[in-house]
C-alpha cells in the first residue's frame, strides 16, 4: 500500500463523491454535492479522510478479497462508514444524514459503491 497523507486520502474520497454524484444524480445536483475539496469544510474532511481509511483498512485485512463483495455490498460498507462518522461529528443529526442503505436514493448508492471502487483502485 503505498504511503498517503491524510489530505490527499480525504480528497480521493470527495473526488469519488463527486464523480459519483455528477454520473449518477438525476438533473442538477445541490451545490454542496460538488463542492470542491479546498472549499469542503473540516469536519467534512475529516470524516471522508477516516471514511477512506476504513474502506482501505477492510481491504487491507481481507488481503484483497474484499474485491469479490458485490458492488452492493461495497456501497453498504461505504455508507455505513459515513454514518458512523456524522454520527462522530453531530450528535443529533438529521434522519436523512443517517437513512439506512434501503432508504437512500439509488444516485446515493451508486456513488457509494464508486467510491470503494476508488479506493480500492487508488491503493
Amino acid at each position: 500500500m503505498q504511503q498517503v497523507d491524510q489530505a490527499e486520502r480525504g480528497r480521493v474520497f470527495r473526488e469519488a463523491w463527486i464523480a459519483g454524484v455528477v454520473q449518477h444524480y438525476p438533473g442538477e445536483p445541490k451545490p454542496g454535492y460538488i463542492t470542491p475539496w479546498d472549499d469542503t469544510p473540516d469536519w467534512e474532511r475529516a470524516a471522508a479522510a477516516a471514511v477512506y481509511d476504513q474502506v482501505r483498512a477492510f481491504i487491507d485485512a481481507t488481503a484483497g478479497a474484499a474485491a469479490k463483495l458485490s458492488r452492493e455490498q461495497k456501497g453498504r460498507f461505504v455508507a455505513l462508514c459515513w454514518i458512523g462518522q456524522i454520527y462522530r461529528h453531530f450528535p443529533d443529526p438529521k434522519p436523512s444524514y443517517v437513512a439506512d442503505w434501503d432508504n437512500l436514493p439509488a444516485w446515493q448508492q451508486e456513488t457509494d459503491s464508486d467510491i470503494f471502487d476508488r479506493i480500492q483502485q487508488f491503493a
